[in-house]
């Protein structure tokens, strides 16, 4: 399903991450490919992340994702890197790496051109936690720095939602103008 970008400023999106992760005394890292340094810019913009933001890192080249974050190579040759079981990879390998509470990991096609056979706008995004590592899959649709925007935004909600889904709450509403699910698929990988 295609998504509209949430009405939701990215800035205030990041705000809310970064005041809840200060409250609860937690960490946040970040690990990034097709988002390429927008979503550690966007943590970092907010006074105060200092508080809860380890660092991150930009691995663009799949050979990075492999040596620097420990993408089981065998995994790429099976799923590539724009898959689920990528990002959920790389957001444990960013965890682990920073000593971060929580890593957050962007994976996808921004465009212009299909990669692996996805289509444009194809974006997973893993979110990794002490207890179990998620997959967030979307289908964005927009021009390539509004995919990569649409990515960041819903990054940040999903570790929203990871949160109250271990707190066994409801999730934050990630869309007024969409009701269409903000889905956290539990991946084995951690």
């Amino acid at each position: 399903m295609l998504r509209r970008p949430a009405p939701d400023d990215l800035t205030a999106v990041a705000t809310r991450l970064v005041d809840r992760l200060r409250a609860e005394g937690a960490t946040v890292a970040t690990a990034e490919s097709l988002t390429g340094g927008r979503l550690a810019a966007a943590l970092t913009a907010v006074p105060g992340a200092s508080a809860v933001y380890r660092g991150g890192v930009v691995t663009y080249a799949t050979d990075l994702k492999v040596s620097l974050l420990g993408v089981p190579q065998e995994l790429v040759d099976e799923h590539g890197v724009v898959s689920a079981d990528c990002a959920a990879a790389m957001a444990g390998g960013a965890r682990r790496i920073a000593g971060a509470t929580y890593a957050l990991a962007t994976t996808g096609v921004a465009g212009p051109d299909p990669q692996e056979g996805r289509p444009v706008g194809t974006v997973f995004v893993g979110v990794a936690g002490p207890e179990v590592t998620s997959v967030l899959s979307l289908e964005l649709a927009g021009t390539r720095a509004q995919i990569q925007e649409s990515t960041c935004r819903e990054a940040l909600l999903g570790l929203l939602v990871h949160l109250d889904q271990e707190a066994g709450g409801p999730g934050e509403p990630h869309d007024d103008t969409d009701p269409g699910d903000l889905r956290l698929e539990q991946n084995p990988l951690r």
